[in-house]
């Protein structure tokens, strides 16, 4: 039998890179799978891929921009189905140009990118938490780099710290009415975007100091979504989880005394 039969699932910002492999692995494992999307041809087209595969995901409209979208989106579906099962939040961005340090970042970026990224946690849980059934599943996707302080981001840094203190607060409040809260928290992961906008130079030097000595992809993480979310992990809550092939793990001169890995 399949992890998720029966169960109804909403993967916040679904669209693409680690939000789409987590819908697909969803449905793929039986759940009937909600896309929140901002744009819902893409989404649509999504829904009919997996469809294509004996799969079910329906679109729903979200936009990371407008906080007003966010509780809609989870009406959307509690209306539809009645329950919401499994609710995996996915959304977190900054602008890599804009986001430095403390002294050379903007307030009002500082403050917008904070407020947006712990708000599509915070906003779909306070909604969806009095529609989940017991035995329910909430997964934020958080960052390795809200658990190692960085000399850039700032932003993104913080916003994902909190993230890891607002799940283990969720955690906390509804473990008696049978919600578990995990965060999972990737590394480095070879999504378009990282490739487009990281320089070489911050890669290259970024990868020497993971032991496993390459880039995260978006199933890597999509893998430990599934798992915390299913009856497996049913005794986990409150832990948030790397998934970084052991970045943070050694010494800080292992990056410049490990040996390259080879394939013997």
């Amino acid at each position: 039998m399949r992890r998720f039969e029966d169960k109804i699932a909403l993967v916040v910002a679904a669209s693409r890179g680690i939000g789409l492999a987590c819908a697909e692995g969803l449905a793929r494992e039986g759940a009937k799978v909600y896309l929140g999307v901002r744009k819902m041809d893409v989404g649509n087209q999504i829904a009919e891929q997996l469809a294509q595969e004996g799969c079910v995901a329906v679109p729903v409209y979200f936009d990371a921009s407008d906080v007003t979208t966010y509780q809609p989106m989870v009406e959307t579906v509690v209306e539809a189905e009645g329950k919401i099962d499994i609710l995996v939040n996915n959304y977190g961005a900054t602008e890599v140009g804009s986001d430095h340090d403390v002294v050379g970042t903007d307030v009002e970026f500082f403050n917008q990118t904070v407020l947006r990224n712990i708000d599509s946690v915070f906003v779909p849980v306070k909604y969806a938490v009095p529609h989940m059934p017991k035995g329910g599943a909430i997964v934020n996707i958080g960052s390795i780099g809200g658990y190692n302080p960085d000399l850039a981001r700032i932003s993104y840094c913080v916003s994902k710290g909190a993230i890891m203190t607002l799940t283990e607060n969720i955690a906390t409040q509804y473990a008696r009415k049978g919600i578990r809260c995990n965060c999972v928290m990737p590394g480095m992961i070879a999504t378009e975007a990282l490739l487009k906008h990281m320089p070489q130079q911050f890669i290259d030097g970024f990868l020497r100091h993971v032991p496993m000595q390459r880039f995260g992809y978006a199933e890597d993480i999509a893998q430990a979504v599934l798992f915390l979310a299913s009856d497996d992990a049913s005794f986990i809550t409150g832990h948030c989880m790397p998934v970084a092939g052991g970045y943070h793990v050694p010494a800080p001169t292992y990056g410049d005394t490990a040996p390259k890995m080879t394939d013997n």
